[in-house]
């Protein structure tokens, strides 16, 4: 039995409200304690979350109110030219729920706030002093929180990372920028059907958005990494143009640029991952969610690992004697499989932005490529099928699966 009973969470997006909640259902108690002055609204693009995201939302009790606003994925299409390709998926699964970031944000704020979490905004963390019997958070406005651990759920740029290991690599530029936006042209897919597509000009994905229109994502390729506020400093109306031009010979891509409206273009900035850090924990302190472990948007997991590894970082808390083997347990059950998907993701990134003799090639090896390396069950059950027995208590088997995946020893995911 855990003798920690309080604990600061830095950081109000997605992991943080839930690792707030898990902790309180593990019997600790948690403030999330958010730098931005209100809940996010209006900002960032739309997020996927995978089966096995619903599942560690169901451990909390949120997944039926995330599903409400989100936006079910049934199909999943592949087109290369004139051609389409059933992409497989594994089966007897939920499908993949594609919701907005701002609005999973107010959602999981508030469902953390109906389960008692007290959420404080406008609190940006500057610092901590940490002593043997706690650890204590300093903010810009000069208040201060003592607790017995602090959770970074801070994010990909990430203060708390810098303070458990000042020499931590920080975040990679992938080499491609982020955009998104509604238009008003009709593909003719049926509701809940996702395409993805590689254009010209770069990789792109659409599907039905209910209510009319056709939502779109781009991920365009450039040399130079941009800061989101430099990003977004580069009028609207330009981005549209360059989009344009990018996807004037692609089908449907130029009625998909050509029907949008720049003012409503969705900015994202550079498309950024997480390398292997060195450190998760010290002390008192440790990272869960992006501030950890961000793998490319092409795995289509970011969301669904912070959730997952919010609830086992609280299991551990819960179940081990002390902060040290809890946090250490923690770590040595999520690393092995988060660093897995991000590799995964990374061999997809290299795939964005085909040359002209690649995509001459896809038609021909795609069907062969769905059959052997794009088998679901080989691919994607691994990742989709974990579900996180919260009653169970973290057990030596538990700790003993994470060291060999850690090692290179099969295991069960």
């Amino acid at each position: 039995m855990t003798t920690v009973k309080t604990a600061v969470v830095v950081g109000g997006g997605i992991a943080g409200p839930m690792a707030a909640l898990a902790l309180r259902k593990a019997g600790i108690a948690a403030t999330v304690y958010e730098a931005y002055p209100s809940v996010a609204d209006g900002v960032g693009g739309t997020l996927a979350l995978a089966p096995n995201g619903l599942a560690a939302l169901r451990v909390l009790g949120a997944d039926d109110a995330v599903r409400a606003i989100a936006t079910p994925i049934t199909r999943n299409v592949l087109a290369i030219g004139a051609r389409r390709f059933d992409l497989p998926v594994v089966a007897g699964l939920p499908p993949l729920q594609v919701v907005h970031r701002g609005a999973l944000h107010r959602e999981l704020r508030d469902v953390a706030v109906a389960g008692g979490v007290p959420v404080e905004y406008g609190r940006r963390l500057v610092g901590v002093r940490e002593t043997a019997a706690g650890v204590t958070a300093v903010f810009a406005d000069g208040g201060t929180v003592t607790a017995d651990v602090l959770v970074g759920a801070d994010g990909i740029r990430s203060t708390v990372r810098g303070l458990i290991d000042p020499g931590a690599a920080g975040p990679r530029y992938t080499g491609l920028l982020g955009f998104e936006a509604v238009a008003r042209h009709e593909t003719g897919a049926a509701p809940g059907t996702m395409t993805f597509t590689f254009g010209k000009g770069g990789y792109y994905l659409y599907w039905p958005e209910p209510g009319g229109g056709t939502r779109w994502g781009v991920n365009l390729p450039q040399d130079r990494p941009m800061t989101l506020v430099e990003a977004r400093a580069v009028p609207a109306s330009e981005w549209m143009d360059r989009l344009r031009a990018a996807y004037a010979a692609d089908t449907p891509g130029h009625d998909l640029m050509r029907t949008s409206d720049a003012d409503d273009l969705q900015v994202t900035g550079s498309l950024l991952i997480m390398p292997p850090l060195r450190h998760w924990h010290r002390d008192r302190m440790v990272l869960v969610g992006d501030s950890a472990h961000a793998p490319s948007n092409s795995s289509g997991q970011g969301a669904s690992l912070a959730l997952e590894s919010a609830i086992q970082l609280a299991r551990c808390l819960r179940d081990l004697p002390d902060v040290p083997s809890a946090f250490a347990a923690y770590e040595r059950l999520r690393r092995p499989r988060v660093e897995r998907i991000a590799a995964r993701a990374a061999r997809l990134n290299h795939a964005k932005a085909p040359g002209p003799v690649a995509r001459r090639l896809m038609p021909l090896l795609m069907p062969l490529m769905l059959k052997t390396v794009m088998n679901p069950e080989k691919t994607l059950a691994p990742e989709q099928r974990h579900v996180i027995d919260w009653p169970a208590p973290v057990s030596d088997e538990d700790l003993k699966v994470g060291m060999n995946k850690t090692y290179g020893v099969a295991g069960n995911n």
